[in-house]
């Protein structure tokens, strides 16, 4: 006999709407033999019939095909702090704004339980960042990201000053607002609204992208995943404050920076794992490609294109050959 197949539904219980679509999913799985599990923490405002209460830590996830969750970013990587330790693949449905970690919308709600039903997903490893923070050598803390590591100035009247460094050997002396050390997968949230690069998920890269930088090299930098990233916070306090900066992951894990203080950003030991739907006929690779996912998230302006009629062979640098493409109708 198989075994009982089991999904974690995790929510933003502040919104109504979260609130009333946990209800569905979790009628939905119960439905179809599929065991609910809940958090105690929001399992008074869920009120989900049948479902199983467990206690909010990482042994919640242990042993589920999934966990799905319903809210924004924040949501999902509020989820992803607590279940990572259990190797479980997020499901992210989106009820909050951009929501680029989401794989649904609220309004796909019921097709996407269907697809988990039956199975229709397939699973990716997104990179994470492990960071220590050492001060005169000494070991002061160890947090990790998903998103990024993102050093800043505390004194809003001064900036901070900072030393980078890439594998061992220094890059670069600034004087900035802060730097931000971000995976592929936080290229589009606070590296992006820094000015820094989008790159595309499959993509293993680290990212480095100075924040109002007062400084002539102060670009942002695509990195190999192997480096090992480090900032040296210099200065920054005023008088009075015992903190030059604050180390900020994923901005939900805070540690106070003082002076000399020295952050390493490396690749993380355990990724987070992402749930993507397909459906009949499609690859087993799954899901939207994420320049349609670009396009939805940002409101991309696309029309005009015409593309490549269906069944044209690509010629020497992906051009169509034979005659001109013609309108889509």
């Amino acid at each position: 006999m198989s075994a009982q197949r089991t999904v974690l539904v995790m929510a933003h219980t502040g919104r109504p709407a979260a609130v009333g679509s946990a209800r569905l999913v979790a009628g939905m799985l119960l439905s179809a033999g599929i065991a609910v599990r809940v958090v105690d923490t929001e399992a008074g405002d869920l009120r989900c019939p049948g479902a199983d209460v467990v206690q909010a830590t990482p042994e919640a996830a242990r042993g589920t095909e999934m966990v799905i969750v319903l809210g924004g970013d924040g949501t999902l990587l509020r989820v992803a702090e607590m279940t990572r330790p259990a190797g479980v693949p997020l499901l992210g449905v989106n009820l909050g704004h951009v929501g680029f970690l989401a794989e649904a919308e609220s309004d796909d709600l019921p097709d996407v339980i269907g697809r988990v039903i039956s199975r229709q997903y397939t699973v990716e490893c997104r990179m994470t960042v492990d960071v220590t923070v050492r001060q005169n050598g000494t070991v002061t803390a160890t947090t990790w990201a998903l998103n990024e590591a993102s050093v800043e100035k505390v004194a809003r009247e001064r900036m901070i000053e900072v030393v980078t460094e890439i594998d061992g050997r220094p890059l670069s002396r600034w004087g900035c607002d802060g730097v931000v050390c971000a995976t592929p997968t936080g290229s589009t949230a606070y590296a992006f609204s820094a000015g820094g690069p989008v790159v595309w998920p499959e993509v293993e890269a680290l990212l480095m992208v100075p924040l109002s930088a007062h400084a002539l090299f102060a670009g942002p930098l695509v990195i190999t995943p192997d480096a090992v990233l480090a900032v040296e916070v210099i200065s920054g306090a005023s008088i009075g404050q015992a903190f030059a900066g604050v180390l900020w992951c994923d901005g939900r894990r805070r540690v106070d920076l003082p002076p000399g203080a020295r952050i390493e950003i490396r690749r993380g030991s355990q990724p987070v794992l992402l749930a993507r739907m397909r459906g009949d006929g499609e690859a087993a690779a799954g899901g939207a490609p994420f320049t349609d996912r670009l396009v939805a998230k940002f409101g991309l302006p696309v029309a005009g294109w015409r593309g490549r009629p269906p069944g044209r062979a690509s010629g020497p640098g992906g051009r169509a050959t034979g005659q001109e493409p013609r309108a889509h109708a």
